[in-house]
């Protein structure tokens, strides 16, 4: 039987060598043989040579810290190589399966529609399910993600390299020049300094999530439109019409004010500004290369009467449309350099609408005179770029505190809005909807004071979104949504700012008692407004991270499950369709997952067709990091979608919902009684991982923690509650209580629900991949050299609750072991495992150093590489 990942360790082995050789050449001898020592003595660990990794961590100690620091790369090094080769070979191995004939691939759009149709879905409803889906994938930035734009360009090169040398037909030549230059790739690498050296800003996190639509999603949209049109065609004898965009994007880079001091409104308005001045840009070079094809003198008669008898009519009319786009870059740069981000006045922009007129009547006139070849090549990627990027690629979200908007409203009424009851304020908030001149003018008053103070930009913002515009804005989130004037309030402020095209507000229900009251909050927000006022739609997101942070994982996911559910009929007594915004994160401790799961296991009915979902940080890398990655990442939703809300899936069986109820209290009990209730816990976690040492180092433009709050983990914001303990490998979030909760359901009852439930088989099966990835040993050894003896306690009572959940987990799925159904996700954690560690090591050794003396830059630089090489190590941090 042929060995699929055959060609994957051929990869690996040619990185791994010539990244050795580099470091031999630039960091020494003596440094790659520490390297290849160490790297001996954690393999011999890993394959049971106890006393092995005390060897590695003296070989550490005798090193320079100049040569720690390039041990830590070089390992950390072959990690990013590791991580670019496996992102390579899976699309290697995808167009294997296509060369050979192999049976459609899982989650592809050939095997979607074909499973649909055997499952006895009309031609019909499948087609209108298509192409009638809305996904948005909105893109945040994430502040433990730390890899610099500069370095993933190289990452790329290398994969484009062994693409290239994938090649059957590659003379040798061929193949040294491919050498030759992954050499160079390799050693351009080791030479760059691959570390911020100053925190980003929140322009610099706007500027990071626009490169992805350069490197990756500019073709990736058009690429995946042809192979929805083409599945369309061949199986159901349809095709993608016009206008239908499927997919489209979104963003909160520059748009995230919660608890982000830097996020003002002019960052915001500088962010719009770059956002189309870099859509002008990826325009401009589109038409130009249109405009350089179509040099035809042939033309239908819709072009002829918009441009004359000329002798290229093509070239006559995207020539003025080129020239506009190229000034409307101008313009908007113009605007981004203001500080307060104001355009210049007097320039006239050209708007989605008009760009889409235009290419539309090149398509049709091509199609007129025959020339289909023309019209469906790169005039229709144009047109299918146009609608599913807009002008502005990715509408900005704004968010915001629910505080923040009481705090101006108290304001405003010099705290006669604090004073009043519920009823009261939504007396109040009525009339401002109607129209109060007299509010209105003490908003725009408000927005004359301070120009630092978050209340008074606040205000400021709300006047400045017709400024902004409708078109590059999508939706105003309103974080810790708790009852519906949180709502009601954002709604009368646009009013009160005479906002023409009014936001949608969306309230984001965040912990689990928050998601619990989310049914009641709709209930009186859909029924309180009379049936002329009610909208069709509406939108609300839940947050996958605080709810998991305060409440464990099981309760969190029970809670997320039972309140789109309750959600869901309120909004259909009311007549209204009701979507959902998924706030997910990287790791499963915040909700991430593979997507073809985690849609598969969203309660029956939830989805039909519409989604939003947030894409952090260093998942956009991970999923959209190479052209062909970004094609399979929007198949994969694609076809996620088109099953959730095809699929004749059931509810779960009363039986199931007890057992749930039962395993979801009994683990939130179990995960607050440590978290909340043990004095000594947050006190261990601060001491055994690095959470303390995040804020230090430049890795994000937002504070770890929610201004003014205390100490407490309700006050830590959840990326680094997560990051922190995924870095020293007890990625507690992820699983603490959860053996609490199945303990209290029998095998027999465990088993069945993992069997035929898909969300109790995604809880399992994610449960699995975190249980792989922890390492107890490494976690303890953290402890025993930065913890006081006194809490070591807690980590014995972690250890035995972890060992208890494994086998539990073991049990309840049926298998021998962890991943013994997914063999290459549990090879690739064996083969980082020994490259891992020493980092650890080094992380746990500078730690100590760290905290026994004053902080110097070259320890906190050296910790930054360990958080990078271990993130690199682990494919995900927070």
């Amino acid at each position: 039987m042929p060995d699929s990942q055959r060609a994957l360790r051929d990869d690996i082995q040619r990185l791994g060598r010539i990244h050795g050789e580099v470091v031999r050449t630039h960091a020494g001898r003596a440094v790659f043989e520490a390297v290849e020592t160490i790297r001996a003595a954690t393999k011999a660990w890993r394959a049971g040579d106890a006393p092995a990794l005390d060897r590695a961590q003296e070989v550490l100690r005798g090193l320079s810290p100049e040569r720690v620091r390039a041990v830590t790369r070089a390992f950390g090094g072959f990690l990013t190589l590791a991580n670019v080769a496996e992102q390579h070979h899976r699309l290697r191995r995808r167009r294997e399966r296509e060369r050979e004939g192999a049976a459609p691939q899982r989650a592809s759009l050939e095997d979607t529609i074909g499973r649909r149709l055997q499952a006895g879905d009309s031609r019909a409803q499948i087609v209108e399910a298509l192409c009638s889906q809305r996904i948005t994938l909105v893109l945040t930035a994430h502040p433990t993600e730390i890899t610099r734009s500069t370095v993933i360009q190289k990452l790329q090169a290398i994969a484009a390299l062994l693409a290239r040398a994938d090649r059957a037909d590659a003379t040798p030549r061929e193949r040294e020049a491919i050498e030759a230059e992954l050499r160079a790739q390799i050693t351009a690498l080791w030479l760059t300094d691959e570390l911020r050296r100053q925190r980003p800003t929140p322009l610099d996190e706007v500027r990071s999530g626009l490169f992805w639509f350069e490197r990756t999603l500019w073709d990736a949209v058009p690429a995946h439109a042809r192979a929805l049109d083409r599945a369309l065609r061949e199986q159901l004898d349809a095709e993608l019409p016009l206008g239908v965009a499927p997919l489209r994007f979104g963003s909160w880079m520059g748009g995230d004010r919660d608890g982000n001091p830097h996020v003002t409104t002019a960052v915001t308005r500088r962010a719009v500004a770059l956002a189309r001045a870099f859509a002008s840009t990826l325009y401009s070079r589109e038409i130009e290369a249109l405009a350089e094809e179509l040099s035809i003198e042939a033309a239908g008669p819709g072009l002829r009467l918009k441009v004359g008898e000329v002798t290229e009519p093509y070239r006559a009319l995207l020539n003025p449309l080129l020239d506009h786009l190229r000034e409307d870059r101008v313009h908007w740069l113009l605007a981004y350099r203001n500080e307060a981000g104001e355009p210049p006045q007097g320039h006239r922009v050209l708007d989605r609408e008009e760009l889409r007129a235009a290419i539309l009547l090149v398509h049709d006139s091509l199609r007129e005179i025959g020339a289909h070849a023309l019209a469906e090549g790169r005039v229709l990627d144009l047109l299918r770029r146009i609608d599913a990027f807009g002008t502005v690629l990715a509408r900005l979200d704004l968010r915001q505190d629910a505080r923040v908007h009481a705090e101006l409203a108290d304001r405003l009424t010099d705290g006669a809005y604090g004073r009043a009851s519920s009823a009261q304020r939504r007396t109040m908030l009525r009339g401002w909807v109607g129209g109060d001149p007299a509010m209105a003018a003490a908003l725009r008053a408000q927005a004359q004071r301070d120009p630092a103070d978050e209340v008074t930009d606040a205000a400021r913002l709300f006047l400045s979104l017709d400024a902004i515009g409708a078109d590059a804005l999508g939706a105003y989130v309103v974080s810790m949504s708790r009852r519906e004037e949180d709502v009601l309030l954002v709604e009368a402020l646009q009013s009160l700012a005479g906002v023409r095209r009014r936001l949608p507000v969306v309230p984001l229900f965040e912990t689990v008692d928050d998601l619990e009251n989310a049914p009641s909050v709709l209930e009186r927000l859909l029924g309180g407004r009379a049936r002329a006022d009610r909208p069709e739609r509406f939108e609300v997101m839940i947050g996958y991270s605080d709810s998991a942070k305060t409440s464990g994982r099981m309760a969190s996911a029970w809670a997320l499950y039972e309140a789109q559910e309750a959600m869901v009929a309120v909004a259909r007594r009311h007549g209204v369709e009701l979507d959902f915004f998924h706030g997910r994160g990287g790791t499963v401790g915040r909700g991430g997952g593979p997507t073809w799961t985690a849609l598969q296991s969203q309660p029956p009915g939830t989805l039909r067709g519409r989604l939003r979902v947030t894409e952090q940080g260093e998942m956009i890398q991970a999923k959209f990091g190479l052209p062909g990655l970004a094609e399979r990442t929007l198949e994969v939703y694609t076809t996620a979608v088109l099953e959730a809300t095809l699929a004749h899936a059931e509810p779960p069986r009363a039986s199931w919902r007890e057992a749930m109820r039962q395993m979801s209290g009994a683990s939130r009990d179990a995960y607050r009684s440590r978290v909340e209730e043990d004095p000594g816990f947050l006190e261990y976690f601060h001491q055994c991982t690095p959470v303390a040492e995040l804020s230090l180092l430049s890795v994000g433009s937002r504070p770890a923690r929610r201004s003014g709050s205390s100490a407490g983990v309700e006050s830590l914001r959840a990326i680094p509650w997560v990051f922190a303990w995924t870095q020293v490998r007890w990625l507690v979030p992820s699983w603490l209580g959860m053996g609490e909760g199945l303990a209290t359901a029998s095998p027999a009852l465990r088993r069945e629900m993992a069997e035929q439930w898909p969300f109790f088989r995604s809880l399992l099966e994610l449960e699995e991949m975190v249980l792989a990835k922890a390492d107890p040993p490494i976690a303890r050894r953290y402890e025993a050299a930065l913890v006081d003896p006194a809490r070591r306690a807690i980590g014995d009572a972690l250890q035995t609750d972890f060992e208890q959940l494994r086998h539990l987990v073991i049990e309840s799925t049926g298998r021998a072991e962890l991943l013994a159904d997914n063999p290459v996700l549990a090879r690739s954690i064996a083969v980082r495992n020994p490259y891992v560690d020493p980092i650890h090591l080094v992380q746990i050794e500078t730690l100590r150093r760290h905290r026994q003396s004053p902080p110097t830059e070259s320890t906190t630089e050296l910790l930054l590489r360990t958080m990078n090489g271990i993130a690199a190590g682990m494919r995900n941090t927070g």
